[in-house]
């Protein structure tokens, strides 16, 4: 890759181990580049390089000064690599050396990914007062209830105060009203001193479109190809060098500056290259070779709606060696068998028939025509272990982008929300909860947006309201300018300890436990897998085994008793956990100890695990 050094930061401003500011931006558009320092009063010039990028060494810069770039003697711009902007997008860069963080997790070294209970939040909401000071409050909290990896959604510079993070335009710039660099340092360090790992949400596949001033500088966007949000960013197009070394260094520094654990890549089906070495691939090279230097472990997850395993291939088999993916499609067969909605992508998924697929094959299409795609779609994934593919009852998608974000908790009954959540631990594969779930939270979590454009703010507006045309919604969207939008998004915490909140929350707390604890829940292995459906029953039988111990996981997602029978064992099956049992608000308990082959009767709605 184009200069691109994985031990050490170069784009922006950097400072040396002697305390000079080394400063370098990639600028082919411009004639002339200056650093205007605290409002114009001095300005430094940089020599011209090759490639479009210019240069400079000086002492006239230091840790806190803000600046700006000017170009060609004319308008003044923030720093495409800024790492801070406290005055928000519009505003100055402010320098900072985050070399200087004093860390103290030098005996961590990552989690086994197989091993990865994730948790995703977004900071501004997660918390009363949405900041990484506020979240390491509830570190404690998120230790006690069983999971090891928490997930924050993007954190690169948004305008204003309240965003879900999609709209950052400053990629290496950690939101100042979350806390800026530093705090970001200090939370991921507290983390690792709890055992908890880090993932990071970054956003490669566009940039948002309020202060994004990227385009002034180099040619970082294409219309080559469309995508949702616009042009495409440019990974293989004219000019495009300083692009891909632009968003491989960004990458490298959260691993390497932030020590963040892992990163999850949004929709990296939006990614258009067609260059020979795709750059998904070039910078796990790139991470490879950051590894080897550190001895420390990153891993790259993506989000995918592909059904395309060459994402998640090795890079010896000609992958591009993405360590994971988000599985939408185990989430819509599962919304689908405790919904019963089918409208919009929904429409592709028949219920329990498509879940048992999930539970065999992780794609529920690897092949088979797509009706709401209106063509054949997939590939097999038969080679790729379990640990590979996320699977979850909701998630911010999944709960934000209904028009009225509502949770899961509001659409079906409190022993469908045990049932679902079951149905996504004990899986072959790696759970991932979203903010709240595990108590049942009532609050919505809607779009919510801080734009300082009306024009723009008026855009979303309307934007939102065509969204959801293929669902059919009745009624009107949330404003998402409005300040209560994003109040009415925010996690009530004193729900936690209140009557079916609390059941909740133990009941999530067993499950975690459960598959922590039992090997034949732990390890992933997905030829250990067997699974046995009923369509008019609506029943579900998912058995998984380990060495000489199986546990059989008996779901019934319809609304009336059902008979299953229970897998043929040497040995008797021991009850461990029944979703409908009184502890958990539910109408009575199975029998404790029952005989392979034997015919059980199934309380509505409900999940029983048993071991032999």
């Amino acid at each position: 890759m184009n200069n691109v050094l994985p031990t050490k930061r170069t784009l922006g401003v950097c400072f040396t181990p002697g305390g000079q500011a080394e400063v370098l931006v990639w600028a082919p558009k411009a004639d002339l580049v200056e650093v205007s320092l605290n409002d114009g009063n001095t300005i430094v010039p940089l020599k011209k390089q090759d490639y479009g990028y210019w240069h400079v060494i000086t002492d006239q810069i230091q840790p806190g000064d803000t600046y700006k770039f000017r170009l060609n003697e004319d308008q003044e711009y923030p720093d495409p690599a800024s790492l801070l902007q406290p005055q928000s997008v519009h505003g100055p860069s402010q320098a900072i050396d985050v070399a200087k963080f004093k860390w103290t997790d030098d005996q961590w070294n990552n989690l086994p990914l197989e091993d990865y209970v994730l948790y995703e939040l977004h900071t501004g909401t997660f918390t009363p007062d949405g900041t990484f000071a506020g979240l390491e409050e509830k570190l404690d909290y998120l230790k006690e209830l069983g999971v090891n990896a928490i997930e924050i959604m993007p954190v690169a510079q948004f305008p204003g105060d309240r965003n879900w993070g999609y709209d950052g335009v400053f990629p290496f710039a950690v939101q100042d009203s979350y806390g800026g660099p530093k705090a970001l340092q200090h939370l991921v360090d507290v983390c690792h001193q709890k055992g908890l790992a880090v993932v990071l949400d970054v956003v490669y596949n566009h940039l948002g479109p309020e202060g994004n001033y990227l385009g002034v500088y180099g040619h970082y966007f294409t219309d080559k190809y469309n995508t949702p949000w616009g042009p495409a960013i440019n990974f293989d197009d004219a000019w495009c060098d300083g692009v891909r070394r632009y968003f491989a260094e960004n990458l490298l520094m959260w691993f390497r500056d932030f020590h963040i654990d892992a990163v999850r890549m949004d929709a990296v089906h939006a990614i258009k290259d067609f260059s020979p070495v795709h750059i998904l691939r070039e910078m796990k090279q790139q991470v490879n070779q950051l590894m080897q230097e550190t001895g420390r472990t990153h891993y790259m997850i993506v989000e995918l709606d592909l059904n395309d395993t060459r994402f998640i291939n090795p890079l010896e088999e000609q992958g591009f060696g993405m360590d994971a993916q988000w599985v939408d499609e185990f989430h819509h067969a599962l919304r689908v068998t405790t919904t019963g909605e089918n409208t919009g992508y929904y429409a592709d998924f028949t219920g329990i028939c498509d879940l048992a697929k999930a539970y065999r094959d992780a794609y529920v299409y690897d092949g088979q025509f797509s009706p709401h795609r209106n063509k054949h779609f997939g590939i097999k994934a038969e080679k790729n272990p379990g640990q590979q593919f996320i699977v979850f009852t909701q998630n911010h998608d999944q709960v934000g982008n209904r028009m009225l974000g509502e949770r899961l908790g509001e659409l079906v009954s409190f022993e469908m929300q045990k049932l679902a959540a079951g149905a996504v631990i004990l899986s072959p594969f790696l759970p991932m909860l979203w903010m709240g779930e595990e108590y049942s939270e009532p609050n919505r979590f809607q779009y919510f947006v801080s734009h300082t454009d009306p024009d723009l703010a008026e855009a979303v507006r309307k934007g939102r309201k065509e969204e959801f045309a293929a669902f059919h919604a009745q009624g009107e969207a949330p404003d998402p300018m409005a300040q209560e939008t994003f109040q009415n998004s925010k996690l009530q915490w004193d729900l936690v300890q209140q009557g079916a909140h609390q059941v909740m929350f133990k009941f999530y707390q067993t499950l975690l436990r459960l598959r922590r604890e039992l090997p034949a829940l732990k390890h992933l292995n997905r030829q250990n897998v067997e699974v046995e459906e009923k369509e008019a029953q609506k029943t579900l039988v998912l058995r998984r085994w380990h060495e000489d111990q199986q546990v059989a996981i008996l779901m019934n997602f319809s609304a009336a008793p059902q008979k299953v029978t229970l897998p043929v064992s040497t040995k008797s099956w021991q009850i461990l956990l029944d979703s409908a049992a009184p502890e958990w608000n539910g109408p009575q308990t199975s029998a404790a100890t029952v005989s392979g082959g034997e015919e059980l009767s199934l309380q509505p709605e409900s999940l029983v695990v048993y071991v032999a």
